[in-house]
């Protein structure tokens, strides 16, 4: 079993959004509604919308394939604010959870981070994803504030933004 972390390539958005979907379907029933869900999902895992970002300098696609196989995803990317960089998605296919894969990528990141002279590292989780914040938690992320953030269709994302100080 060996976990390679490589970036993604225009050949792995068609899967990168099926293990979003997949990871969605198995963390926010119970959070937010099936509408919700499958409105952000549409949002955020559109093939030109994803193929858009692997073109951007700015933005990082990470994968974690196991044996050639898709097992996690993360991006990244500077925020406006200098010295800090967010980790904007992390998944890790529910079956491959808790097996430190989520945590290899947050390391990968955060040398990311590092090598551009960022020392913090944040995100944006659901307040009520508990199993998440207590992940983040166990990775040294804090939380720093709380927002709601109307993403329009009447959604909001009622979500803590968390830290973590780079070294």
């Amino acid at each position: 079993m060996t976990l390679q972390i490589s970036p993604v390539s225009d050949a792995d958005v068609e899967a990168i959004a099926a293990l979003a979907r997949i990871v969605w379907q198995d963390a926010y029933p119970g959070i937010i509604t099936q509408a919700q869900i499958d409105f952000m999902l549409e949002q955020r895992y559109d093939t030109r919308r994803l193929l858009a970002e692997l073109a951007m300098p700015e933005v990082w696609w990470d994968k974690a394939t196991l044996d050639g196989e898709l097992a996690a995803f993360a991006s990244s990317l500077l925020t406006a604010t200098p010295g800090e960089m967010k980790l904007d998605k992390i998944y890790v296919d529910p079956a491959r959870q808790r097996f430190g894969f989520g945590g290899r990528l947050i390391a990968h990141v955060a040398q990311r981070a590092l090598a551009q002279g960022c020392n913090t590292l944040i995100l944006a989780v659901n307040k009520r994803n508990e199993r998440a914040i207590g992940a983040y938690r166990k990775h040294g992320f804090v939380v720093r504030e709380a927002v709601c953030v109307d993403i329009g269709n009447d959604f909001v994302m009622d979500d803590f933004i968390m830290a973590r100080v780079l070294r």
